[in-house]
């Protein structure tokens, strides 16, 4: 029996060092299509610029309340669960698809009863007959030879496919931690412009008191009276749809991070804090290639179709197939291992596809047209990075300047405000001008806010569309066997 499995051994290292070749194309990364300069960057790198995959996500949203609502995000946000599921669940299928390179060996153990009437079978005494066999052993069914690469094909396939749903869901991640940051931020200018609607609709108020008191009085006129009104409704409708916005803001900040939003952040929520993001510096366009996780899966998706078309080769040569079988094998139970029960099979087979009814030739011309459709897919990955980060670009040359522009206009209407109300206490001026300066006020403080907002999530967009962000999340890939 040891010689036995010594001959099954021999014959599977044999059939092993005979596979070899592959009918997979040899991969070239396309070209890339955009330039290889950022066009119109209007403002040079400045000294204090780092490299966006230098700054890991901790450093860069480093205010303590927008960090702590990463880290719920990453802990219990739902569509990251899916993310790290599919990755696990592409992983498995690599590892089936490896599997089929070696051969299934199997134990079994087996007895088969053979009865026999009178008549089919005569012995010595002329009656009917009973066989029992058994056997025990270890076996292969139908191990494929990859001699043409098919197998190999596959696995390389699947391996592709792992690494770019690996790649998808760090770009899930990436994504997820901009949207929180985008959504507190959004959540802070809005309690902002609430606080503003509320102390300017107090204001209006008061000031509406006033006119009426001097409309009584007979001092003012019911022009005046009618647009103190108007505009203590104005800053009443403001401040009902600002308390709506707020609550939306928290109802979308809660679907990202799966969870409650702690009770001291909402607290919390202001534009008025120290927002210190980093400064970034673009780099080159080739850079992207390996910083975006997006353009990193695009081209294992890429790799994936080219491997495929391996696969599809392959299927027009013959396949070979083993089916081997040794142990021992007895009409007995008790004679199942004796010295003279050993026994094998050995049953190779070939098939070779003589028709098929054009399916082999049409499942080659699929491979290599989803070829075509991955390289466009991932060219234009590319462009729309390359248009995100020259967007981002040109908002990291004006937004300053228009911040600070905004922030000169709402002081100077405060100093008109002020000017105006002295001027009706001096009896100079009616109360219109006040009113009209008030409104203005309110309007240019308004812009103000939202510009702070725009220009804070300019530079988080900018580190993402750099490809920031990512590089202490990456999950660890898994080794090729």
């Amino acid at each position: 029996m040891i010689a036995t499995n010594k001959t099954l051994l021999t014959m599977l290292i044999s059939a092993v060092g005979i596979t070899g070749c592959t009918m997979q194309p040899e991969y070239q990364a396309p070209v890339l299509p955009v330039q290889s300069e950022w066009q119109g960057q209007p403002v040079p790198a400045s000294a204090d610029e780092q490299a966006v995959d230098q700054i890991h996500w901790q450093s860069f949203f480093n205010q303590p309340d927008l960090q702590n609502l990463i880290q719920l995000a990453l802990q219990n946000n739902r569509d990251l669960q899916i993310a790290a599921l599919n990755i696990q669940s592409a992983k498995a299928r690599y590892r089936i698809e490896r599997s089929a390179l070696l051969p299934s060996l199997d134990a079994t153990a087996t007895k088969t009863a053979t009865h026999l009437p009178q008549g089919v079978f005569m012995t010595q005494q002329g009656g009917e007959v009973t066989y029992q066999d058994y056997q025990a052993g270890l076996g292969i069914t139908a191990w494929e030879l990859d001699l043409f690469g098919r197998i190999r094909s596959l696995k390389g396939q699947a391996l592709e496919t792992f690494f770019a749903t690996q790649a998808n869901a760090v770009a899930v991640k990436t994504s997820l931690m901009v949207e929180v940051a985008q959504a507190y931020l959004t959540l802070c200018a809005d309690n902002d412009l609430l606080r503003l609607a509320q102390e300017t609709h107090a204001n209006q108020e008061a000031a509406w008191q006033l006119v009426k008191q001097t409309f009584d009085a007979g001092v003012s006129n019911e022009l005046e009276l009618t647009q103190a009104e108007t505009s203590v409704k104005s800053a009443q409708a403001d401040l009902i749809q600002y308390q709506r916005v707020v609550r939306q803001d928290i109802n979308a900040l809660r679907l990202l991070l799966g969870t409650a939003v702690p009770a001291q952040t909402l607290a919390n929520a202001s534009l008025g804090k120290d927002w210190q993001f980093p400064a970034v510096s673009a780099g080159l366009p080739s850079d992207l290639l390996t910083r975006r996780p997006d353009i990193i899966a695009a081209e294992h998706t890429l790799k994936a179709a080219n491997a495929n078309i391996g696969a599809a080769r392959a299927a027009f040569f013959p396949s070979i197939s083993l089916t081997a079988f040794a142990g021992s094998q007895s009409s007995s139970l008790s004679g199942l291992f004796d010295d003279n029960s050993g026994a094998w099979t050995f049953t190779p087979s070939i098939s070779l596809p003589l028709f098929t009814g054009g399916a082999n030739k049409a499942n080659l011309d699929v491979a290599e047209l989803s070829k075509q459709v991955e390289v466009a897919t991932y060219e234009k990955a590319v462009q729309t990075a390359f248009q995100e980060v020259s967007d981002a670009l040109a908002g990291k040359a004006t937004y300053d300047a228009e911040l600070s522009a905004r922030a000169d206009f709402a002081d100077a209407n405060q100093r008109y405000y002020e000017l105006a109300e002295m001027r009706f206490n001096q009896g100079v001026d009616s109360f219109l001008e006040v009113l009209d300066a008030q409104r203005n006020l309110y309007a240019a403080r308004q812009s103000q806010v939202s510009t702070e907002l725009a220009a804070l999530v300019q530079k988080i967009t900018l580190y993402k569309v750099l490809g920031g962000g990512w590089q202490n999340l990456s999950v660890q890939a898994v080794e090729e066997g």
